[in-house]
């Protein structure tokens, strides 16, 4: 008797979901069709070349492919271990990274905060696209920028402090001001544009409670401390994850088009290694070790980071 409850329990369950998914797709099938192209993207751009891992335990020639070249096993891993060179790109990466989640990651938080503090409808709107226009401005128009304000030789910023009496330093082949360059600029790109969902979080913050704080003599300050900051944290979190996710990548737009080999031992990084082994110097299985090792250790970050934003009672990504 029970077993045949259990059969009738288990086909209603089954027919539900299948009804489930029927509302579902009649309700928002036209979100679905939104979403496919970023699907498509992923699968082509994102999974399928992962068959090319294979190329880091291979001896990989480009005549004989993914397919033809022998196996190596972890000899390309040994041989990477050993070099000083990646291990100083290593170094570095994780330093930058460092560097940009302690002062570049909170910045746009801040800013959301101080954005969300400008009650003149006009002048937030104002500040807010003025803040978003360098995010689609690319690295190789910001360093030609940059090239004419930091020059050594006639950068207008340069020429001012000279004329000021102030010996400034080439900050593009100092190995001391280069990383905080990185840095500044990196804030002053992204700073905008990432403050977006900051805001949208914000936004979603129920009015009744500031209200409710007004009447129990809060400050402004204290409504910011103990009732927009606490609304924002699970967003914080999930973002928080994928940035040490993302902490061995450094940023190889903006240090591939700004660096040069003055700067190689503060500012090389394991991509910008990558691309010289692997494409200039054609060494494809050691660049796409040292890839391999790269996404190991992300994928290990991001698990560790998640768990540990779990035991603080905070959303994660599962």
């Amino acid at each position: 008797m029970k077993t045949a409850e259990n059969v009738c329990s288990t086909g209603i369950r089954i027919k539900d979901k299948k009804l489930t998914w029927k509302r579902s797709w009649q309700k928002y099938k036209y979100l679905y069709f939104l979403i496919l192209p970023g699907l498509v993207y992923l699968i082509i751009f994102r999974y399928i070349p992962m068959y090319g891992l294979a190329i880091a335990f291979q001896d990989f020639t480009v005549f004989g492919g993914v397919f033809g070249s022998p196996f190596a096993g972890l000899k390309n891993f040994k041989t990477l271990m050993s070099n000083t060179l990646f291990w100083q790109a290593f170094v570095n990466t994780i330093r930058i990274s460092g560097l940009k989640l302690i002062f570049a990651f909170p910045a746009p938080i801040v800013f959301a905060l101080l954005l969300n503090e400008i009650f003149h409808p006009k002048y937030r709107r104002v500040v807010q696209t003025i803040s978003y226009l360098p995010h689609f401005v690319s690295w190789v128009v910001l360093a030609g920028l940059l090239d004419v304000f930091i020059n050594s030789s006639n950068g207008v910023l340069i020429m001012l402090l000279k004329s000021l009496k102030f010996n400034p330093p080439n900050i593009m082949t100092s190995n001391t001001w280069f990383v905080p360059m990185l840095i500044v600029t990196d804030i002053y790109k992204n700073v905008g544009y990432s403050s977006i969902v900051y805001l949208a979080a914000i936004s979603s913050i129920d009015l009744g409670l500031y209200e409710s704080a007004v009447i129990d003599g809060a400050s402004r300050f204290r409504q910011v401390w103990h009732i927009t900051i606490p609304s924002m944290l699970p967003i914080i979190c999930i973002l928080l994850i994928f940035n040490l996710g993302n902490i061995l990548d450094g940023g190889f737009s903006q240090i591939f088009v700004l660096y040069n080999s003055l700067v190689y031992r503060t500012a090389d990084i394991i991509d910008t290694y990558v691309y010289r082994v692997g494409i200039v110097s054609s060494d494809y299985s050691i660049g796409a070790a040292a890839q391999f090792f790269k996404s190991l250790i992300g994928m290990f970050l991001i698990i560790g980071a998640n768990y540990t934003v779990r035991l603080f009672d905070q959303k994660g990504l599962w």
